[in-house]
């Protein structure tokens, strides 16, 4: 499973160049990711009221091109493993020339593990009904 979300690079998102400033990106994968997570039937929100917090534990990402002030970028996100306690999510940011139509420019490909966490900020093993979903998103991927 794939879903894709687009966002608009905002002015405060940028340098003086024009150009949207690196943690952005960050951000960006997140939008990804919880959409994917709608779209899966459970909003995060609904996770963090079971007990269950996703943090990140590890970001990887790869610049291609640079985003600039007022660009539309779509944002690609697949579920790419899960474990007892961790999930990782790929990514691929690409430049949008008009409302779904995407230019074919990559400017960013990233990756992100997330452990699952309790209340108490420990880890814990993701309960069966969040696996099975997320599990169901890889399967789909394939």
């Amino acid at each position: 499973m794939m879903t894709v979300s687009e966002v608009r690079v905002r002015y405060a998102e940028t340098d003086q160049m024009g150009v949207a400033y690196h943690a952005n990106y960050l951000v960006w994968c997140e939008v990804g990711r919880t959409e994917l997570i709608r779209e899966l039937g459970v909003p995060y929100a609904e996770m963090e009221r079971d007990g269950i917090r996703l943090a990140v534990a590890d970001a990887h990402l790869r610049f291609h091109a640079s985003a600039r002030y007022d660009d539309v970028l779509r944002i690609e996100t697949t579920v790419a493993a899960v474990r007892s306690r961790l999930v990782e999510f790929h990514y691929e940011l690409l430049r949008v020339a008009a409302p779904g139509v995407v230019t074919g420019e990559r400017l960013a490909t990233a990756r992100t593990s997330l452990v699952s966490l309790g209340v108490d900020g420990r880890p814990v093993v993701l309960p069966q009904r969040y696996r099975d979903l997320l599990e169901g998103a890889l399967r789909s991927a394939d």
